[in-house]
């Protein structure tokens, strides 16, 4: 299993980034999946949750309006596109999947929202 992110960088307040995790390894469509990220001094936290069909998902209250999740599951990626952003959305951002009570991360994309 391997989860592999990107699509971070630096961008100015308000500005737009659209981070994509690949996965492999495994049936990814078969799945829910999630992103997380991690500020400095801070416990990681849940951004963003979607079905393994992409029927549904789920956002912390602190980007719900601004961040949007989705998933390809011909291209076995998922999507975070980030809109909004603001300096508190400043973390590393990891993307996650629990195959048979194991969980799995990717090795982080870092986000920087600084003018």
């Amino acid at each position: 299993v391997q989860l592999v992110e990107s699509g971070g960088g630096l961008v100015q307040p308000g500005g737009s980034l659209r981070l994509s995790c690949a996965a492999s390894g495994f049936t990814s469509s078969w799945y829910d999946m999630n992103w997380y990220r991690q500020a400095p001094g801070k416990e990681r936290e849940l951004v963003a949750f979607i079905t393994s069909a992409g029927d549904r998902t789920n956002y912390a209250d602190s980007v719900k309006g601004r961040f949007t999740i989705s998933r390809d599951n011909a291209k076995n990626t998922v999507y975070l596109q980030m809109n909004s952003l603001k300096p508190e959305d400043t973390a590393v951002y990891y993307c996650n999947v629990r195959i048979r009570g194991y969980v799995y991360w990717g090795q982080g994309t870092q986000v920087t929202v600084s003018s």
